[in-house]
């Protein structure tokens, strides 16, 4: 587990993890289904990756994105490799929509619809709600093997 895992809540926050790659479920839900994609090889550039993790983020891409268009019925994605702050190699990963998308009592409007998002803009969301929201994401997660 590296730094940036832990940062954003691994294990707890864990959608789905692969060999070379973990899903997490962002802590600020910028928009409803916001994902932290994150490399778990300890290395801090995206060049440093080995061939295996490159070969494994193709099917980990199409993962997300069925089970997104599932959840939140994203009409762009948005995968921001940002590595500002957070070290290791990682990927913000933002469905994009215009209005808003609604989970439960939680309403998540996309605030930099059309261009790029606010990442400073994330509804409060409790613990329950965090975890009902992981919940089901993992419910729609692809099984190996389908892919809708």
């Amino acid at each position: 587990m590296n730094e940036t895992m832990r940062k954003f809540g691994y294990p707890d926050a864990l959608v789905r993890d692969y060999a070379q790659w973990c899903v997490l479920l962002r802590p600020a839900q910028v928009t409803l289904g916001a994902l932290v994609l994150i490399a778990k090889p300890e290395v801090r550039a995206f060049s440093d990756l080995d061939a295996s993790a490159f070969a494994e983020l193709a099917p980990v891409v199409r993962d997300i994105e069925v089970c997104l268009r599932e959840f939140s019925k994203f009409e762009k994605i948005n995968y921001l490799m940002l590595m500002m702050v957070d070290p290791n190699v990682h990927f913000h990963v933002l469905p994009r929509y215009s209005g808003t998308r609604t989970f439960n009592r939680i309403v998540c409007e996309d605030r930099g619809w059309p261009g790029p998002p606010d990442l400073k803009a994330a509804p409060a969301i409790t613990p329950t709600d965090f975890a009902a929201i992981l919940a089901s994401i993992k419910s729609l997660w692809p099984v190996e093997g389908r892919t809708s």
